[in-house]
């Protein structure tokens, strides 16, 4: 009876265990995440990184220099990032960062949006581009995207065929929605025959008139095959530029004539955080006409800080670190609150951009510059210490202005 009582005792114990263990296990195991999770969800929050240091991106950042930046997205709740082509080495490599920052860490999450460059024939080159005929490079350019989404399946949860590839500004190289449809399709059917993960997410990633939220010209049979054929659409919008090319909305009202200059600014950033959302629901409703319930997401929009040119004293004044913190600030409230992705434009300054003119307004859209400085929009995030520990070239994140508002809202104008 003894025995039998000790054995019985036994069983209880280890079956116990077991089941303890199983449930411990569980805990520790992360949900596999997939586009279809992380898009529009808050806990996930986006932004486009490129992570050049030099003047020309012949230098390419270092796996090292690419994990420093991963680390600090990480502690500022990023949790997907967004590249632009494979042509460089750059994505290979903020691959490469990812993967050993888990091995190392297996509490860090990060997740890519890989971009796929696409070119029509003659571009970048001194012959006159024909925007009919694609580029033969974009068939290695896929190939090369193919080939990092099954290295890294548990990286790449979304390809986006072309960077502002079709809208008709982009002279240098935009190409006719079909051509990025064949790809688009070419994409689909490799998740079809299981060669790419069913779960992968393909769109394009352009203007929001591209994707027929302004000009109806753009709204082309083509162009209604492509938003049928992607998994969503994912818009550009920005008003900052609009500031210059189509400032109605942002000059000062008579109605705000009394107000003080700060208070202008309030006003006009509200102004052009209407801008972008108008501009978002033109896309969607345009989408939904095609494709019901077909998910629409923010893929670029930012705000510069400095600028010789346009957006400068001399033209749209609306480059400073106060309006970008506005700015920024508004567009993370309302895709959290909207639960759409906003791929805020960007995470670093980077310099190669307008190499010959370093005022240019192209270098100056980070969310930290070159110092490794936070500017205004994450002042809050270094008084909550979310930095600490944390490098970047040798540098620890410390704010812009040496942390003096004073000082920072003296280089802060309301429009003209």
């Amino acid at each position: 009876m003894k025995i039998s009582f000790k054995i019985g005792i036994s069983i209880l114990v280890l079956i116990f265990s077991l089941g303890c263990s199983s449930k411990k296990n569980k805990k520790t195991i992360k949900e596999e995440m997939t586009a279809a999770k992380i898009l529009g969800n808050p806990d996930y929050i986006a932004i486009s990184y490129g992570g050049y240091r030099q003047k020309s991106r012949d230098i390419q950042p270092t796996i090292a220099e690419i994990k420093e930046g991963m680390k600090i997205l990480f502690a500022m709740g990023i949790r997907i990032v967004r590249t632009y082509n494979v042509q460089l080495q750059q994505a290979p490599n903020l691959l490469k960062a990812i993967s050993e920052l888990k091995k190392e860490d297996p509490s860090f999450e990060m997740y890519v949006m890989l971009g796929a460059w696409i070119d029509c024939l003659n571009a970048w080159t001194n012959k006159i581009p024909n925007h009919h005929i694609e580029s033969d490079q974009n068939n290695e350019e896929i190939d090369r995207a193919v080939a990092l989404a099954k290295q890294y399946p548990d990286i790449v949860k979304v390809i986006a065929v072309g960077n502002e590839a079709m809208v008709r500004w982009a002279a240098s190289y935009y190409v006719q929605p079909n051509v990025i449809l064949k790809w688009v399709m070419h994409l689909q059917d490799l998740k079809k025959s299981g060669e790419l993960s069913s779960d992968l997410w393909i769109t394009s990633s352009d203007d929001f008139a591209s994707w027929g939220g302004g000009d109806p010209s753009y709204r082309t049979a083509d162009l209604e095959k492509l938003i049928k054929a992607v998994d969503y659409v994912s818009m550009h919008t920005y008003p900052y530029h609009n500031t210059h090319y189509n400032p109605g909305f942002w000059r000062v009202p008579a109605s705000e004539n009394g107000l003080t200059e700060i208070e202008k600014v309030t006003e006009s950033m509200l102004r052009a955080k209407k801008f972008a959302t108008d501009q978002f629901y033109e896309v969607q409703k345009y989408v939904e006409s095609v494709a019901k319930d077909k998910p629409v997401h923010i893929g670029e929009t930012g705000w510069a800080t400095y600028s010789n040119g346009f957006y400068s004293d001399e033209g749209s004044r609306a480059s400073d670190e106060y309006k970008e913190a506005l700015y920024h600030n508004h567009l993370r409230e309302w895709s959290k609150e909207n639960n759409v992705s906003c791929f805020y434009f960007e995470a670093f300054d980077e310099q190669w951009k307008d190499a010959k003119n370093p005022k240019g307004s192209e270098n100056h859209f980070g969310l930290i510059n070159l110092k490794s400085e936070a500017k205004f929009a994450l002042w809050d995030l270094v008084d909550q210490g979310v930095f600490e520990g944390l490098t970047r070239d040798g540098k620890p994140i410390t704010k812009t202005f040496k942390g003096n508002k004073e000082t920072l809202m003296s280089f802060v104008k309301s429009p003209k």
